[in-house]
């Protein structure tokens, strides 16, 4: 009996062995070169056993042998065998029937130098073909990461200004309107409801692209052209609004939206940003140039989002966070304990499965080609991505400090703490996936650096409790750098009853202020035109118990009415 037990126990190991080797494997390539003549050769990907091959980190170290194209045959069974064997040779033969571990059995005891298995393609190499195997070392980091951040991080920074600017434009009530080409869309600010139902949203989504990503990777496509054209066009109207031809409108009509009369340069812009958005949805596989239009769409998007979205406190700017920051954890390092291929949900839906059908891949990234020399390039993933999430999250809170900062005149300090606090985390991000080589979840590292950052900041300042709340931006407002008071103008002493009011020399002066019981003449400027300031509708009252009257304001040449 114990020599049963043995035998069964050494059986249980070599199992285990055998499915610990069949497990570990690497990238290498796979040079081919014809013996007729002709270019130089090419390189293709393969994966191979570290414990059952070494192969040469160069090739110039590798033997070229000659192929045998053997893919009819399933190689199985000594019956598949050819009469003479692989003397010397590699034999290329299909997947299939047997493990891995039978067909290379099978060919070493024929004389085979190596084995060659095709997964899904057949390839057709010529019958007169040497191959050389061999495994180059990969670069821990790649030249395009400098891209990346170029991209990322001036997105975050011009995004969150502008976002900021035009939201303090808003609330201090000095935003012009010239016209229906001139009005800004309202910024939509998120409550702690809307955060909850988004992250379950996104959940939703996730797991549903995981297990139907054939399906629903065309909706996303469809809404990403959809979003992009809509992103564009907000990102450079701007621009050509400034432009002096083209302000021609359309004839009357009832057609929707063009009941409106749009100008012709805004109709023109808009079937650009169309046609920009449908020629990348027709050639978005077209690896060597498609990517420029995503990445170029994609910045369009991030911007439109930040612009349109708007968190009104540091409490909602939190929660946001450190809810994403959750989530992208789960599903980048818990998930593959979950799945029963044991792989990320989130790494598999945003690089795109492996057994898809389709072979598409989701366009919500930046990616950037790989510019390193290495031939591994062509293997696991020639292009480094970085999720639309990962610039709109501290995004978003990068626009809130940008806000802040113009409520109490900090000059920017919020604003480029937290911009420098967002380069610095995604540096770190570089470095934890150069380290791990493998996905990481981006917020994990962002997250924590953008919102510490801003923290300190404002306790360094003594404003945590007005930045937590985000208090007194709609109610008190500084003073206004588009229409300063005149430099000549008197203020009335506190004392007095009778307040003095600038005049011109040679005008008799203003008289008192009526009764409290009798309404309020209507101040007067001194001088009327264009540039005389008026009184806003909706203005900040006088507080009660004071009989001092203001002076009017009057506007310097050359601020904005």
């Amino acid at each position: 009996m114990a020599a049963v037990a043995a035998a069964a126990l050494a059986r249980l190991v070599a199992a285990f062995l055998l499915l610990a080797a069949q497990v570990a494997c690497e990238y290498g390539m796979v040079h081919v070169v014809s013996e007729a003549g002709g270019p130089r050769g090419k390189d293709y990907c393969i994966l191979y056993n570290p414990q059952w091959a070494h192969l040469p980190h160069d090739l110039s170290k590798a033997s070229f042998l000659q192929l045998r194209n053997w893919t009819a045959s399933l190689l199985c069974s000594a019956a598949d065998l050819p009469a003479h064997g692989f003397g010397n040779q590699i034999p290329l033969v299909a997947r299939g029937n047997c493990t891995f571990y039978e067909k290379v059995r099978l060919a070493q005891g024929s004389g085979a130098r190596g084995l060659l298995i095709v997964s899904r393609e057949r390839l057709r190499f010529g019958r007169m073909v040497r191959v050389a195997l061999y495994a180059p070392h990969e670069p821990v980091l790649d030249y395009n990461m400098v891209i990346i951040f170029i991209m990322a991080v001036g997105t975050v920074a011009i995004g969150g200004y502008w976002a900021g600017s035009r939201d303090v434009k808003k609330y201090m009530k000095h935003k012009r309107d010239d016209g229906p080409e001139k009005q800004e869309d309202e910024a939509v600010d998120v409550t702690p409801v809307m955060t909850c139902v988004f992250v379950v949203m996104c959940c939703s989504m996730l797991v549903l692209l995981y297990y139907f990503y054939d399906l629903l990777v065309y909706v996303v496509i469809g809404i990403f052209c959809l979003a992009s054209a809509t992103g564009l066009y907000s990102c450079l109207a701007p621009c050509v609004r400034r432009l002096p031809f083209g302000k021609c409108r359309i004839p009357n009509n009832s057609l929707p939206y063009f009941h409106k009369r749009p100008q012709a340069r805004m109709l023109l812009l808009a079937l650009f940003c169309v046609a920009v958005s449908v020629v990348w949805g027709v050639f978005r596989n077209e690896d060597q140039w498609a990517w420029v239009l995503q990445d170029a769409l994609g910045i369009a998007f991030c911007l439109y989002m930040l612009k349109t979205i708007r968190l009104p406190t540091f409490k909602a700017c939190t929660l946001l966070l450190l809810v994403l920051f959750l989530y992208d954890i789960f599903f980048v390092f818990i998930t593959p304990f979950l799945t029963k291929s044991g792989s990320s949900i989130m790494v598999e839906v945003a690089t795109g499965p492996s057994d898809s059908a389709t072979r598409e891949k989701l366009p919500m990234v930046l990616k950037v080609p790989r510019l390193n020399l290495s031939p591994l390039a062509l293997c696991d993933r020639p292009f480094s991505l970085l999720g639309f999430g990962d610039i709109l999250v501290p995004g978003l809170l990068v626009a809130y400090c940008h806000r802040f900062d113009i409520q109490v005149q900090s000059s920017r300090v919020y604003f480029v703490a937290c911009t420098i606090a967002y380069g610095v985390g995604l540096l770190v991000t570089f470095m934890a996936l150069a380290l791990m080589q493998r996905g990481q979840p981006a917020l994990l590292y962002l997250v924590p650096c953008t919102l510490v950052t801003s923290c300190a900041v404002a306790l360094w300042r003594r404003e945590l409790a007005v930045f937590w709340t985000g208090s007194g931006f709609a109610k008190v407002l500084p003073p206004s750098p588009w229409a300063p008071a005149p430099a000549d103008s008197l203020q009335p002493p506190k004392d007095s009853a009778t307040p003095l009011s600038p005049q011109p020399p040679g005008k008799e002066p203003a008289t008192p202020p009526q009764p409290a019981e009798q309404p309020p003449e209507p101040c007067v400027p001194e001088e009327t035109g264009a540039g005389a300031a008026t009184r806003e509708p909706g203005s900040p009252a006088e507080p009660e118990g004071r009989d001092q009257a203001q002076p009017c304001p009057v506007a310097q040449p050359g601020a904005l009415a």
